[in-house]
């Protein structure tokens, strides 16, 4: 591991080998800057939290208990403010990662304006948001660090090498707000070969997670919305083919790839797959198809048919050329999707289910685990629910099997406020309180994560502000609303100047020009002292 002295040492080494054109390097400064640019490429950051995913789902595997957690983010600043906010509530950012959702993509980064989920904005703004997202992490680390050696000389000067001790122990020992990405990859963004070319960029600007979906990728739809068309099982994967053989020539021996499958709300097929052996996965993929026999003069010109059981089937076509799969096959299709996943080379399942119900995923994972024991999943705790709802109703449909009394509650109006106070409701919060603990106990959820929060958190943060600040509270709304919680709460971003670099920039400016430099934050005209005392 380097430390602080053992950078000091490298570079007096170097010092050394170039004599006299290096008079003015300070050894400490650039160390310094050393320790605080622990990355220098996205593939270190893939190669390193790849390691942290291997380990914590091999920890994971052994105790239930230690699931791991992201949300999504949409730009580098909201992942920043996510992990800053981790080590300063909870002293570490262990088992926190950072979700990329291409929903979020498309509605809030693509060129075209919002987008619905349908993979139709830039696949380069994929890999842009996961380097700009590190970079923003990489600075946060260089930020708190440069604080870090600011009291360092401080003490320094001061002559205390008790506290110089501690404090170069804290920078030898900090822990880096760099943590894994599970970076959305939609359907693939086209064939294999497109798959491959974009998973390679991506990792290559530092995800060392992919997560794929087997939707048909110019058809493709929100996983809560209706119209999903699935692929072949064999057209998958050749998909996840193609991200592992874009892990292993990028380097990243264990990149992971986690394997979605919308086939749950899924009831279309684009194409029919080839049977090459009775019962393949070509075979049991068509077994699905909703279809009704017919004798062979009924017929029509053209017409494609299915022999079954040595019968004639018409399989249901709608007049897109699309294939209706039977009604009651979801849960069969799901496993077998899962199923098949993992013995190609996922690492990694994601289910998409209509309600985030612990029995329900147990049910579909319990059976994928007869045939992979050790099968995880990543759960998507997805904005689209209505949670309150779903709870109460859980709670309300628990109650009447307990034989318990419902008759002050109205199940078809149970997100009403006026139950907000009820046992009921009190009941369905703690059940939403401790649902990623019981999924990850007895559904084999793995990793939690919620897709689109922070674009719902900003939406009502401004909208909370605007409703202040244009109405009867004008300049209070800000004050109280935000500056003063800022403040109060030692959120670091209320001296903005030096959350996006000021401090750092001031700093570098004196260890290349000493005494000639013109600094930012001395003066006393910097309204950002302001705050010093806070």
């Amino acid at each position: 591991m380097t430390t602080y002295q053992t950078a000091i040492d490298a570079i007096r080494e170097l010092k050394a080998k170039f004599g006299n054109t290096w008079a003015d390097i300070s050894p400490e400064d650039a160390a310094r800057m050393q320790m605080q640019n622990r990355f220098k490429t996205g593939l270190d950051i893939a190669k390193y939290t790849a390691a942290i995913m291997r380990r914590d789902m091999a920890e994971y595997d052994a105790d239930s208990s230690k699931y791991t957690q992201s949300l999504g983010c949409w730009h580098g600043f909201i992942a920043q403010q996510k992990m800053i906010a981790n080590k300063k509530y909870f002293g570490t950012t262990n088992k926190r990662y950072i979700y990329l959702s291409g929903w979020m993509v498309a509605a809030l980064r693509s060129e075209f304006g919002p987008l619905p989920d349908q993979s139709m904005h830039e696949k380069t703004s994929v890999p842009a948001l996961i380097e700009e997202i590190y970079t923003f992490l990489r600075q946060a680390d260089a930020k708190e660090l440069n604080d870090l050696f600011r009291a360092l000389k401080k003490a320094q000067d001061a002559g205390d090498t008790a506290k110089a001790a501690e404090i170069t122990a804290q920078i030898d020992n900090f822990e880096t707000h760099v943590v894994p990405i599970i970076a959305d990859i939609d359907a693939g963004f086209g064939n294999e070969e497109a798959t491959y070319l974009l998973a390679k960029k991506m990792i290559e600007a530092g995800a060392c997670a992919l997560q794929i979906e087997n939707q048909v990728s110019d058809a493709k739809q929100c996983g809560h919305q209706a119209g999903k068309v699935t692929v072949p099982h064999e057209d998958f994967i050749a998909k996840i083919h193609a991200l592992r053989y874009a892990f292993l020539e990028m380097g990243l021996d264990d990149g992971i790839i986690v394997a979605r499958t919308d086939s749950e709300g899924a009831d279309l097929t684009q194409k029919i797959p080839v049977v090459k052996e009775p019962g393949d996965i070509a075979s049991q993929y068509i077994s699905y198809l909703d279809t009704t026999e017919i004798d062979i003069a009924d017929a029509q010109e053209d017409e494609i048919l299915i022999k079954r059981d040595g019968k004639l089937h018409r399989p249901k076509r709608l007049a897109s050329g699309l294939y209706q799969f039977r009604a009651d096959t979801q849960i069969d299709r799901v496993v077998l999707d899962c199923v098949t996943s993992l013995q190609n080379g996922a690492d990694l399942l994601w289910i998409e289910t209509a309600t985030p119900n612990v029995e329900e995923i147990a049910h579909m994972v319990n059976r994928v685990k007869e045939v992979v024991p050790n099968a995880k999943l990543v759960y998507n705790n997805s904005p689209s629910f209505n949670w309150t709802l779903n709870f109460r109703q859980q709670a309300y449909d628990r109650w009447v099997a307990e034989g318990k009394d419902v008759s002050n509650y109205d199940r078809a109006k149970l997100m009403s406020a006026e139950y907000d106070n009820t046992e009921l409701a009190a009941d369905a919060d703690e059940k939403v309180r401790t649902f990623q603990a019981d999924a990850s106990r007895e559904a084999g959820v793995f990793h939690h994560l919620i897709t689109l929060p922070t674009y719902h958190t900003a939406a009502l943060s401004t909208h909370e502000l605007a409703q202040g600040y244009f109405g009867s509270e004008g300049m209070l709304a800000y004050v109280a609303g935000v500056q003063r919680k800022e403040i109060r709460g030692g959120i670091a971003c209320v001296k903005h100047q030096a959350m996006a670099g000021s401090d750092i920039g001031d700093d570098h400016k004196e260890i290349f020009s000493g005494d000639n430099a013109l600094k930012a934050h001395d003066d006393a005209k910097n309204t950002m002292n302001q705050f010093s005392a806070h």
